[in-house]
């Protein structure tokens, strides 16, 4: 009987030592753009062990565009890829009930060169216009909401080229144009040049009714996911928050994800960083919300059906509240 006693107990501390031991941390697909700055934050969470301290496993899954992300999350392929308010709330309208949750507030800017004779806003009529992106990019339509106010039609005033973000930089750079509108990475690589940012995006927002920064680009997932996730979709956030703290506390930081830049350039490298932090949300959810909810309804109207589909309001259900202050 002692033996078997012993027998039991000893089996009974290898069971809990396997629960204990083999306990396995959460497991979170992300669907992340190859070339994109979530991948910068992935390299500080995982060079900081930030994701073992949120007892998270981050599995990467890289991509060559923001679109194979999307196709990834709506096929059930991916749980969490960076996208824009604007599309979820789109794709909440058609039925799928996606959710959003701040990641960057960093917008593009109307760049000129540094000798440019243009000084203001009001001098691009009449002038050649590069648009980073097609006729339904946010930045572009805000921009022309702004100058409808002070009676100025940049559509039909001005020159307008639209291309993709790296060759409308590369244009700039040649001085084909006279001024672009890009994003804000891009603008980071005009501005490392020597180019003069004519306004930031961010700076005409108030205009148009937004109270502070408004994140343009944020962790999107499906909102039952996170249902039945909660604790893992909150463990996920404080993780982020801490590796963008860090990014804005430490430049050693910064020098370990240089190498993900693209680029060895010390003055380009110090744009991106002081960009990049320029454009961490500092905001509450609520207020995030409320400005977005204004910024649809102007963006509505300008890019009409082809940009935000048949809602005219921004989806109750578009900002993802984490609760605890958000």
């Amino acid at each position: 009987m002692k033996l078997l006693g012993r027998t039991w107990a000893l089996a009974a501390t290898l069971a809990l030592t396997l629960i204990t031991t083999g306990h396995a941390a959460d497991t979170i697909r992300l669907a992340v753009q190859k070339t994109g700055t979530f991948s910068w934050e992935l390299a500080t969470i995982r060079g900081a062990g930030l994701d073992k301290e949120a007892d998270l496993s981050l599995e990467v899954s890289e991509l060559a565009s923001p679109e194979a992300g999307k196709i990834a999350l709506r096929a059930g392929n991916a749980d969490i890829m960076l996208s824009d308010w604007l599309w979820v709330s789109r794709e909440r309208a058609l039925g799928a009930k996606l959710t959003f949750y701040p990641y960057s507030s960093a917008l593009g800017a109307v760049m000129v060169q540094a000798s440019s004779p243009i000084k203001t806003l009001a001098d691009l009529k009449g002038r050649k216009l590069a648009v980073g992106g097609g006729p339904i990019d946010k930045s572009w339509l805000l921009l022309q909401a702004r100058m409808k106010q002070d009676g100025i039609d940049l559509k039909s005033e001005a020159t307008i080229v639209y291309g993709a973000p790296p060759l409308i930089a590369a244009k700039a750079l040649d001085g084909e144009m006279d001024a672009s509108l890009n994003f804000w990475n891009f603008c980071a690589q005009l501005e490392a040049k020597g180019f003069r940012r004519l306004a930031g995006i961010e700076e005409i927002l108030p205009k148009l009714g937004a109270k502070g920064a408004v994140s343009a680009v944020g962790y999107v997932f499906d909102e039952s996911w996170a249902a039945s996730h909660r604790d893992a979709v909150a463990r996920f956030i404080a993780m982020t928050r801490k590796s963008k703290q860090l990014l804005v506390t430490s430049d050693a930081a910064w020098d370990k994800i240089a190498p993900l830049t693209g680029t060895t350039d010390p003055v380009l490298l110090k744009t991106y960083r002081d960009r990049y932090r320029d454009g961490i949300p500092r905001r509450s959810i609520t207020d995030e919300e409320a400005d977005a909810r204004i910024l649809y309804r102007v963006l509505a109207e300008i890019g009409g059906r082809d940009l935000v589909g048949p809602a005219s309001e921004l989806d109750p259900g578009t900002f993802y509240h984490a609760g605890g202050g958000d």
